[in-house]
This record gives structure tokens, sequence and C-alpha cells, in this order.
């Protein structure tokens, strides 16, 4: 169990923790394990706190990722397909991308995604896959387009290949859109019709998703309130804000319009 409690990551994430309280929490070994499971927890003016709660905005270091599975339940299925993007000032600085070796993908989920057992009967195995993600990631903000879904997935593959679980700090594009833009649907290929943001996008393939979730990061960050100033404001806006009203969308529109979220 991580010594990282909710309790003590929302302390960490405001206020801080005196140094001589988390120090009798977690020793110099302990902190080392928590930093190489990507919590990055540095001592500011005798506080132990996030780096995200002292590194402005554009200084953080961004890891947008999307991934491609085998199924909805960790448990059970797998990843099939890893993609990542590096950001940092607005800049992209590295991508990541790899299919993952899987036997079995229903019919349904080759359709939806176009990856066959072809393809990943020649991919390296998960075990591989995860480990150099890992590294790819580092203490990096994790960030999706619903990020819980694909967080606990990859905290998930980590530990069934021995790795410990992810403690990366993390942000979802979908909380952080829904409070910086108006739109009647906040899927992402929806929004990535509605806003032009990858022209060249291929929805359902891992990097083609992370690159486009990394420009709709970029739009909302253009757009949040001045007033935050830190990482930690921004994850604190993304989930406490209030959300945009929907805009009304006029009857003939709705009949005409899909149903569906492509």
């Amino acid at each position: 169990m991580s010594l990282l409690d909710q309790k003590i990551v929302l302390r960490l994430a405001k206020n801080g923790i005196p140094k001589d309280e988390f120090e009798s929490i977690a020793d110099e070994t302990e902190r080392e394990l928590l930093k190489a499971q990507g919590a990055n927890i540095i001592l500011d003016n005798d506080h132990y706190t996030f780096e995200s709660a002292v590194t402005s905005v554009n200084n953080t270091l961004f890891c947008i990722v999307d991934i491609e599975s085998n199924g909805s339940k960790p448990s059970h299925h797998q990843i099939i397909e890893i993609g990542a993007v590096k950001m940092q000032n607005g800049q992209i600085l590295d991508t990541f991308e790899s299919l993952v070796y899987c036997t079995e993908i229903s019919d349904q989920i080759q359709e939806i995604t176009g990856i066959t057992p072809d393809q990943t009967l020649k991919a390296p195995g998960l075990s591989k896959v995860m480990r150099e993600f890992r590294l790819f990631l580092g203490d990096a903000v994790f960030v999706g387009h619903d990020a819980k879904f694909d967080y606990n997935f990859v905290s998930a593959m980590m530990e069934r290949v021995g790795l410990s679980r992810l403690l990366n700090r993390s942000l979802c594009t979908i909380d952080l859109a829904e409070r910086t833009i108006e739109s009647e649907r906040y899927g992402l290929a929806y929004l990535n019709e509605a806003l032009e943001l990858y022209k060249d996008a291929t929805h359902h393939r891992a990097l083609s998703d992370a690159i486009t979730t990394t420009k709709l990061l970029k739009r909302t960050l253009a757009i949040i309130p001045e007033t935050i100033k830190n990482t930690e404001e921004l994850i604190a806006f993304s989930k406490e804000a209030k959300r945009l009203k929907r805009p009304k969308v006029k009857k003939e529109e709705k009949i005409e319009g899909s149903t569906t979220e492509g």
C-alpha cells in the first residue's frame, strides 16, 4: 500500500507538509521510491510538497497519454497499443508509440481500432513496453482524455509486469474542456471536429489520439483564468470549477446530427 493516502496527497498538493512531519512518515529510501513511482515530492520552504504545486503551468512537463485495449477491465484485459506525447512550454519534446503483444482481440475492437492480432503478434511484450513507457513517463503530469481510465489501466499493467503502480499527478482534458469550452459534447472525436484540432487524426489509434489531446490541452491552457499560476491550481480548477453550460441545440440540428460519439 502506498504511503500517499488521499489525506496526505491533498496536503502535499495544497499547503505542503512540514519537513519533520513528512520525514517521520517517509524516510529517505521511501521518498526515493515514491519519486520512482512518479510522485515528484520536493522540499520547499521547509515543507514537502508536490513539484506541481510550485511550478508554473508553462514550465510543467506534461505527458499526454492514450491507450487502446482489448477490453475495458484491467483485471481481465490488456493494453494493445499505447501512445504518448511529452509537452512543456507548449512545445512537443518527444513521443512514444508501441503496439503490444496480444493474441486475442475481438472483432468489435478490431473494427473500432483497426488493430488486428496479425499486428500485435509481432509486437513487443507487455513487460518490455511498460518498462520502456515507465522511463518515458518519468515524473511528468499524466494527461488523458478521460484520464482516470487511461491512468488506472496503465497503472494496472505496470503492476501486472512487476512494477509499482503509478503515483504521477494527473489531469483530465474532459474535465478541463468542460470548464473552458462550450460544447454540446466532449468526446475527443467530436471536439477534434468542432475545434479543428488535428486534421490528420486517426481516431482510436493511440498516438494520433494523444496528439489530438495535446492540441486540445494547448487550446484549453490558452483560455484558463489568469489566476491559475501553478499546476496544482490547474488540477483543482479542472475538478472544482463550475462546468460551462452546454449550448442549446435546435431541434432540426438534433435530428440531422449523429447521436453517436465516433
